[in-house]
């Protein structure tokens, strides 16, 4: 998902000014690096780089965002697993390199458990299950029994990526046989399910909304348990007779191991100052996501845990590989 160019140019002119600032909490005036392990220009990315300016505010302190993208987010959280543990490099982290892909990429090089040291949650971003415009079905269970009348499929960005998983998911608990077919990024997918090559994916909310408002998709449910405040009035599907169905993207910052608790607490203090503060809610909320309740370690080391359990089935159970 592109951010827009006056969006785009906004932030970078905040995260000017952001470096701009002396640093003056860290000996040496070293500044904090946010890795995050995607390319530039996804929600991922433009999440992080307004989170910087905030958080480097709340430190006293430059904080400077690093993409280092590559194999699902992996490459750029064994970087962090691997750095010095002295509070100065966090990983802005998603699903996939802390809870996901350690049962997708028999060789990573980190274990997200003992590899690292939980900071405290952000929050997650709901899918939004999305059908071109000339499926007949106008809810969950409607597609459910199209179904069993025609052979449908679903798009996602890649094998292994949250919204093939959506998919699988919904398969298992809905015992249809969607067919996966991977694309190589969410764009692909979506000139796909326009044009009528695919019948649906699972993409995040702010991606598809444009598409909806256009007339040219229709969305069928929300895939978090609760609804979106993007989409308040669109049903989640564990509503339409789903019950627990949740498939989303939790985000969360982690340090390595190591790194002494004094340390981790600053920043988990810096965090929570910048989501106390109302534009950095509202822009948050804009985006999507859904606020953890709480901000602390163990909330973190908790959510990895669960969402390790939940996906290892479905990716069992689905006979899921990775790119």
């Amino acid at each position: 998902m592109e951010p827009t160019l006056p969006r785009r140019a906004l932030l970078g002119a905040a995260t000017v000014a952001a470096l701009a600032r002396p640093a003056l909490a860290q000996p040496g005036g070293r500044p904090v690096l946010l890795v995050v392990p995607f390319s530039p220009g996804g929600p991922t990315d433009l999440i992080a780089r307004r989170l910087a300016i905030s958080l480097g505010e709340g430190l006293n302190q430059v904080v400077v965002v690093e993409n280092r993208a590559g194999a699902g987010g992996n490459i750029g959280a064994e970087f962090v697993a691997r750095s010095a543990p002295d509070g100065h490099t966090i990983l802005f982290g998603t699903s996939g390199p802390l809870a996901i892909n350690k049962m997708l990429y028999p060789g990573q090089g980190y274990d997200p458990v003992k590899d690292f040291a939980p900071v405290a949650p952000l929050g997650l971003i709901p899918n939004v299950l999305t059908v071109n415009a000339n499926i007949p079905a106008r809810n969950v269970q409607e597609l459910i029994a199209l179904s069993k009348k025609e052979r449908l499929s679903f798009g996602s960005s890649g094998n292994g990526a949250s919204s093939h998983l959506a998919g699988a998911l919904f398969n298992t608990m809905a015992g249809t046989n969607f067919e996966h077919i991977p694309y190589r990024g969410t764009g692909p997918a979506l000139n796909d399910l326009l044009a009528g090559h695919i019948a649906m994916v699972f993409t995040d909310v702010l991606t598809a909304l444009p598409h909806l408002q256009g007339g040219r998709a229709r969305a069928l449910g929300i895939t978090t348990l609760e609804r979106s405040a993007v989409l308040p009035d669109l049903p989640t599907i564990a509503e339409q007779g789903l019950p627990g169905y949740d498939a989303s993207v939790f985000f969360g910052l982690v340090v390595a191991a190591a790194t002494p608790d004094p340390l981790r607490e600053r920043l988990r203090a810096a965090l929570a100052a910048t989501v106390a503060q109302p534009e950095m809610r509202k822009f948050l909320e804009s985006q999507g996501m859904q606020l953890a309740p709480e901000r602390t370690p163990a909330a973190l080391k908790t959510l990895m845990a669960t969402e390790s359990e939940r996906w290892a089935r479905v990716i069992r159970e689905a006979n899921v590989r990775a790119d």
